[in-house]
């Protein structure tokens, strides 16, 4: 099979990965960048619809057997952060965390404080006492949501100072996502999870339209808003639908052999094993399609194709996408494993 040329598709994925990057969207805050996410399909000539949980679903296209089962592909936009849990009384912020926010890799970091009716205001994730001329116990303090605080960058010194800013319980905390694109193809950034797999889906979505591809089967994009808690991709699968393939972050580390260059498909997570008959198509697949890919088993994950199965949804389902490093910190993977992701699914839905 001929190696299709998806530079310029992988151009558009890194722009709109930036793009969705820099618009906060926290579990249980995400009408921004659904909206973001809605307008960008809407560009490209589809017609996207708001689902009423609050997430984006976009038919890609119309197969060409009408006897095939349907794929969906889902991916999400919501990411972690944090809610005001307490307002203190020296006007310091006590968080709790939205979905697996981890305080050892939170602090220093610099955050949006949403408030509900007075607008955004900046601060600074620290360590509680955090100046180490001060504190003699800062080596040796454990990092948890009990040990950081939220310091406003207001004249704030205590309770009534930080409420009359507006500042109350329940308050969302947005931490900077950083996101950088190097000259060697690496782009790093905080939520890469899954908001880089939402940008492959639009490159994917972009190459149908201009290509004219045909799929064999229908194809549906579902871009979830609440994966980082674990019911994202329970509701809202089209009529017809056999087959979910969560397109998420592939994961890198000790153990696996997925490179941050490469296509991860997932064999197997802490939910078990994904669907074998799938698992082998999307090998075939990428193997077909030349595709650089590695199969490989994640210990501690879960996805919204899991979610989806779990409502009771008679399918079968997969996991692939783009190796990440340092999943759930300051994450890092590459414009070739967007490309690889992006080739694997045309190959799986187009070429196979």
């Amino acid at each position: 099979m001929e190696k299709i040329a998806l530079e310029r598709y992988t151009d558009h994925i890194i722009d709109a990965a930036a793009g969705l990057l820099a618009v906060d969207s926290p579990t249980g805050y995400t009408e921004a960048a659904a909206q973001w996410v809605f307008d960008a399909f809407a560009e490209l000539g589809y017609a996207p619809q708001r689902t009423v949980k609050g997430g984006v679903l976009v038919q890609l296209a119309q197969g060409t057997d009408e006897s095939a089962g349907g794929l969906l592909l889902e991916a999400h936009t919501d990411t972690l952060g944090g809610m005001v849990s307490q307002v203190k009384s020296d006007g310091r912020l006590a968080v709790t965390r939205l979905g697996g926010m981890n305080a050892n890799n939170a602090e220093a970091e610099n955050v949006r404080v949403v408030t509900k009716f007075h607008g955004v205001l900046e601060g600074t994730c620290q360590l509680i006492n955090a100046s180490i001329h001060v504190n003699g116990k800062y080596d040796e303090t454990s990092r948890s949501w009990d040990t950081v605080e939220i310091v406003l960058d207001e004249d704030v010194n205590s309770r009534e100072d930080a409420e009359k800013l507006g500042v109350a319980v329940g308050d969302i905390v947005c931490f900077e996502p950083r996101t950088r694109i190097t000259k060697s193809g690496y782009i790093k950034s905080r939520f890469l999870d899954d908001k880089f797999s939402v940008a492959i889906l639009l490159g994917y979505a972009r190459y149908l339209k201009e290509s004219g591809a045909k799929p064999t089967r229908s194809v549906w994009a579902h871009v979830t808003v609440y994966e980082e808690v674990g019911h994202g991709g329970c509701a809202s699968v089209p009529a017809g639908v056999t087959e979910a393939i969560s397109v998420d972050m592939g994961c890198v580390g000790e153990g696996l052999t997925c490179t941050e260059r490469q296509v991860s498909i997932c064999a197997k997570d802490s939910g078990g094993p994904y669907s074998y008959e799938v698992v082998k198509a999307l090998t075939a697949a990428a193997m077909a399609s030349g595709a650089d890919y590695a199969v490989d088993i994640y210990p501690h994950y879960g996805s919204d194709v899991e979610a989806t199965l779990g409502a009771g949804h008679d399918l079968r389902h997969g996991l692939i996408g783009p190796g990440v490093y340092a999943s759930h910190g300051y994450e890092r993977s590459h414009r070739l494993g967007a490309e690889n992701t992006l080739r694997l699914l045309i190959g799986y839905t187009v070429d196979a």
